[in-house]
């Protein structure tokens, strides 16, 4: 179900456009309203739905299973630390669905990968891992983290 802006809602502040990772999401030069350049290409991931303040961006069903007269709907509360997401269906009935945002800081909620010990020799040379050493290049220092490749991760809210 790809997104769309309410172009009355959109106040142009680029929270949608920052967050796309399929990068569809833009600004209309001429008047400064978020737009989704390729719907067919959206992941829907609803990163930007979430993300937008404004509550400009929807969600589009496709006709097969959310034929015309449906709605989704989504409410970020920052400050409740919730989102919600509400589905009208034709017949009138509503569903709501109440989820929390995550609060932890950023690397607490996954274990630390690099301090779990790798895959040995003979597991990497058997079938279930045979391909993996070129990707992954356990060959050449075990695992990668991003200080050793040299990069930094910018400072800022993900979602």
């Amino acid at each position: 179900m790809p997104t769309f802006v309410y172009m009355t809602r959109c106040d142009g502040c680029g929270h949608c456009v920052d967050i796309c990772p399929s990068d569809i999401m833009h600004i209309d030069k001429t008047y400064r309203r978020a737009y989704n350049i390729e719907p067919s290409m959206c992941w829907e991931c609803y990163s930007c739905v979430k993300a937008c303040p404004q509550h400009a961006i929807d969600v589009r069903g496709y006709a097969d299973f959310a034929p015309l007269g449906h709605s989704v709907r989504v409410h970020r509360d920052e400050e409740k630390g919730t989102i919600a997401w509400k589905i009208k269906f034709r017949n009138g009935t509503e569903k709501s669905f109440l989820s929390p945002i995550t609060t932890k800081p950023w690397g607490t909620a996954i274990p630390k990968l690099a301090d779990v010990p790798g895959p040995t020799q003979e597991m990497r040379d058997g079938h279930l891992l045979y391909s993996e050493p070129k990707y992954i290049r356990m060959d050449d220092g075990g695992l990668h983290t991003l200080e050793s490749a040299g990069l930094k991760m910018k400072q800022g809210v993900y979602y």
